[in-house]
């Protein structure tokens, strides 16, 4: 039940804010199922998959997806989100913890600064377009498989600002994008062992609701004001990881 709980409250977020759940997903699992940071990272992004599915379905049915572009993305993304995966599980659980805590932070101040994603005057095409494309989607593929999220914080700001797509345009097709992404990494992070097979389900169910619920929500709710109280609750789950991780590494310096 508290599977369902926790993707219902990352699904919630994910259809509110226009990102991805992970990062609400990834500290509750630790806090109420107890996993160590590799295994929250590692389920999250198993679970994940159905997120940018559920969000693609949605926003495609109002036009809102490119899937030209979320092809070129998806082609570097599924090469680098393994190496993200296999990184991730190379690192002690307090850097993990504590380069998390730093992500977190990041993207609340790009949500904070959403308003100011302003689509270019002067929009790339050919080749230059598909350059973009693919290195954004290599990093997102990569941070993606390391930090147990869609990528979408790295792939939407740069359709917006660089290849000029509205931001609607530029969320659907990052959510399209992520779902082959997230499946490589999450099939990584499985082969690791990373991933609590258990609590999947629960998690699947809840996220489609929450997905559902937040896009309604967010017709009803001051943008601004949504944004500035995401912001406030990550940045201080960022610090709050930050700090624990610096406990962590007290733990693993002592014992090495």
């Amino acid at each position: 039940m508290m599977s369902v709980l926790i993707g219902v409250l990352a699904g919630t977020f994910g259809g509110l804010a226009g990102l991805g759940g992970g990062v609400v997903m990834i500290p509750l699992m630790v806090r109420f199922f107890g996993f160590n940071q590799h295994q929250a990272h590692g389920t999250s992004l198993a679970a994940l998959i159905f997120t940018g599915m559920t969000g693609a379905v949605t926003y495609s049915l109002r036009g809102n997806v490119d899937p030209v572009a979320a092809g070129v993305l998806a082609a570097t993304a599924i090469l680098t989100a393994r190496f993200g995966a296999l990184f991730a599980h190379s690192l002690p659980e307090w850097k993990l913890k504590m380069s998390f805590g730093i992500f977190v932070i990041c993207v609340s101040i790009i949500l904070l600064l959403k308003p100011l994603y302003v689509p270019s005057a002067h929009a790339v095409q050919g080749w230059v377009w598909v350059a973009v494309l693919l290195a954004c989607g290599m990093a997102a593929g990569f941070m993606a498989g390391l930090m147990g999220v869609g990528g979408g914080a790295i792939m939407t700001p740069a359709m917006v600002l660089v290849l000029s797509f509205s931001q609607y345009l530029a969320q659907g097709t990052s959510l399209l994008a992520m779902v082959p992404a997230a499946a490589v990494g999450g099939y990584t992070h499985w082969r690791l062992g990373n991933v609590v097979k258990e609590v999947v389900p629960g998690l699947i169910v809840g996220i489609i609701v929450g997905t559902f619920a937040g896009g309604t929500l967010a017709q009803w709710l001051s943008e601004a004001t949504l944004r500035l109280i995401f912001a406030a609750v990550l940045i201080w789950l960022g610090l709050r990881d930050i700090r624990k991780s610096m406990h962590l590494r007290e733990n693993f310096l002592a014992v090495t």
